[in-house]
């Protein structure tokens, strides 16, 4: 049974070890820039910039909660670009807060078709009827 266990172990990790990202040959990217700065409350700020072009930065800050039963939260904001394989320069920004949550901007992100102008008709004039007619 020890035996058994230990082939079992043995054998985990050498999946483990099979499955870890393989480096993709050539030399390191160099980095060029570094800087980061953590605040005794929590709050920080981080950038840096690589040899091949990816950028970087990010600030958090601390919102106290408003009440003893709620706990503090982190107001992030940031942003990091590169360049896709297309040659094309990818800029994602972003923020995230505990109201809106995650908000990425980006001009390759996906965005939804416009509302077909029939439908938005529709939808204004379901929206401007009394809340008593919508329940039917």
């Amino acid at each position: 049974m020890k035996n058994f266990a230990l082939c079992l172990i043995a054998t985990a990790l050498l999946c483990l070890a099979e499955a870890a990202p393989k480096p993709q040959g050539g030399e390191p990217i160099a980095i060029i820039s570094q800087e980061s700065n953590i605040e005794p409350d929590g709050a920080y700020n981080y950038a840096y910039e690589t040899a091949n072009g990816i950028k970087a930065e990010e600030t958090g800050t601390v919102k106290k909660a408003s009440s003893p039963d709620a706990t503090d939260v982190i107001i992030v904001k940031g942003s990091v670009s590169y360049t896709s394989p297309e040659g094309e320069v990818i800029t994602l920004n972003y923020a995230a807060d505990d109201e809106n949550g995650f908000q990425p901007q980006g001009a390759h992100l996906p965005t939804p078709p416009p509302i077909p102008p029939a439908i938005q008709k529709a939808l204004d004039y379901l929206l401007s009827q009394p809340p008593a007619s919508r329940r039917r």
